[in-house]
């Protein structure tokens, strides 16, 4: 599903479709909302310098509790957000709001946000994904009222987003099943 989304987004943002109209016409009427120093420190929580330590956090405990794979999972998932994004903002050559240059599509900071929060709460423990979609959403929420991204710069980014964690999570999945004492092994052949 996170696929389809971010095809259509994609799409409507290339081909200049009526979805990026309307993105157009609600980010210029946001930009400048709320108070400045909130939407900064919001839309830095994007920032690598920010969000990267909370995945290394995640990462080390996961690794102190044995989990290498999941572990592994995560760091994957974060090296993709560059190797992906950077390609992806060079091809769409989408403008910013504020400025006529352009490479604001997909948005870097909104990928980061995602995949490091909810990444590491998947990692370290469930329980923690609310605080993580809070700090996603607040992210991207600071993002377009700064006037550094569009909504469908946000939302692109994280249908992206959601298929790499989604990739995380099998893998993850699959490592818990193996690992798992008591799990009843797949037989092969006759019994």
């Amino acid at each position: 599903m996170c696929a389809a989304l971010f095809a259509l987004i994609t799409w409507q943002v290339v081909e200049h479709g009526p979805l990026r109209a309307l993105d157009e016409r609600v980010g210029r009427a946001v930009v400048g909302g709320g108070p400045a120093g909130l939407t900064e420190f919001l839309a830095d929580l994007g920032n690598l310098q920010v969000a990267l330590p909370v995945p290394a956090a995640a990462v080390g405990l996961a690794l102190y509790r044995r989990r290498r794979i999941p572990a592994a999972a995560l760091v994957v998932a974060m090296a993709l957000v560059p190797a992906l994004v950077a390609p992806l903002k060079a091809l769409t050559d989408r403008p910013g709001p504020l400025t006529p240059e352009t490479g604001y599509f997909p948005s870097g900071h909104a990928a980061t946000a995602m995949v490091a929060y909810t990444g590491a709460a998947l990692l370290v423990g469930r329980w923690l994904v609310p605080v993580a979609v809070l700090l996603t959403v607040a992210t991207g929420i600071g993002l377009v009222l700064r006037g550094h991204h569009w909504p469908l710069d946000v939302l692109g980014s994280w249908s992206l987003c959601g298929v790499l964690l989604a990739g995380a999570v099998l893998v993850s999945s699959r490592d818990r099943r193996r690992s798992c004492p008591g799990t009843p092994s797949r037989r092969t052949g006759p019994s």
